[in-house]
């Protein structure tokens, strides 16, 4: 399956949360498409659960080399495809518009055009990013291939129960990537009424229509940050990717911070009360003002949660076919 998550830099605006529950149901030979490496795709690296990875970054900023990320793609269990910030949501808008390829002048006569993991004898690699002519100019320039993932699980810092998203903070290409992929799950740190969504709709860059499922997971995005919500937690960003350095860390990390937890109540408290309280304290606090009249509270979040299982569970009922 081809997997995509939506985020900002790599240390914001990504449900990293979404990566471990993969995890924890067992997901294995993942193609994964990221605009660039996060702490999810560097711990879905470290865990085995990737056989492809296609990005434009692989660090992760001041916390250093993603080392999950660089333990699988020098053991070979990994093919990380290398591609430029500028031509990952090139390739994505080429998904949302059912382009056949798309035009490019950036990576020409590069390196990320001549070297592909996928073709790792063929230099220079003619599949990658093949020469076309431009018709007008008679230029010769390059052609991306367009991505369309499966499934996106994109990170919104707003969302209403019908699937709008909101974000704050740099977008990077979670616009371009909500329209490309097949499949889009939102993950929202809030959950907010629909009235929201009408008193701001030129701040609706993800619209119900293309949405499949909402999730309400606060600190979806954590250890990384989500601006507006909070702040990096930066001491677990440096003990995670040290831990992801070596099978053995690899392995008690994902035993205490993926398998360690049963629900939200407990993954809240394996982030810790006090912690929360701190990361919350954010100096972008600000940003969601105008938005938290209209914040839904948990107890109606589970309520609408269980409406629509309930809703979900009669219509499979009423399809099912006697024998």
């Amino acid at each position: 399956m081809q997997y995509a998550a939506g985020a900002a830099l790599p240390v914001g605006a990504d449900a990293i949360a979404f990566g471990r529950e993969l995890l924890r149901q067992g997901r294995r030979n993942l193609h994964a498409l990221f605009h660039c490496n996060s702490q999810q795709s560097n711990l879905l690296a470290g865990a085995g659960a990737l056989d492809k990875l296609e990005c434009g970054f692989s660090g992760l900023e001041g916390f250093g080399f993603a080392n999950g990320l660089r333990r699988a793609v020098e053991s070979g269990q990994l093919l990380l495809e290398d591609y430029s910030n500028l031509a990952m949501p090139l390739r994505f808008l080429g998904g949302a518009l059912n382009w056949p390829f798309v035009p490019t002048t950036t990576c020409i006569g590069s390196d990320i055009q001549h070297f592909s993991a996928y073709a790792p004898d063929e230099v220079p690699a003619r599949g990658k990013i093949p020469p076309v002519r431009d018709p007008f100019s008679g230029r010769e320039i390059g052609a991306l291939s367009p991505l369309r993932p499966d499934l996106a699980a994109i990170h919104v810092t707003l969302a209403d129960p019908r699937g709008n998203g909101i974000l704050i903070g740099s977008e990077w290409s979670r616009f371009e990537l909500s329209r490309a992929a097949r499949r889009v799950v939102l993950i929202a740190d809030h959950i907010v009424d629909t009235d929201c969504m009408r008193q701001y709709p030129n701040l609706v860059r993800i619209p119900d229509v293309i949405v499949e499922a909402v999730v309400w997971w606060p600190f979806s995005a954590w250890p990384a940050a989500s601006p507006g919500v909070h702040d990096a937690d930066e001491t677990h960003m440096k003990r995670m990717n040290e831990a992801l350095g070596s099978a053995e860390g690899t392995a008690a990390y994902l035993a205490e911070y993926v398998h360690g937890y049963a629900d939200l109540d407990a993954y809240l408290a394996l982030i810790g009360e006090d912690n929360r309280r701190a990361l919350a304290d954010t100096a972008t606090a600000f940003l969601l003002d105008p938005y938290r009249r209209w914040f839904l509270p948990r107890e109606r979040i589970e309520a609408l949660a269980a409406a629509n299982l309930a809703g979900t569970s009669a219509r499979n009922a009423a399809t099912e076919v006697p024998a």
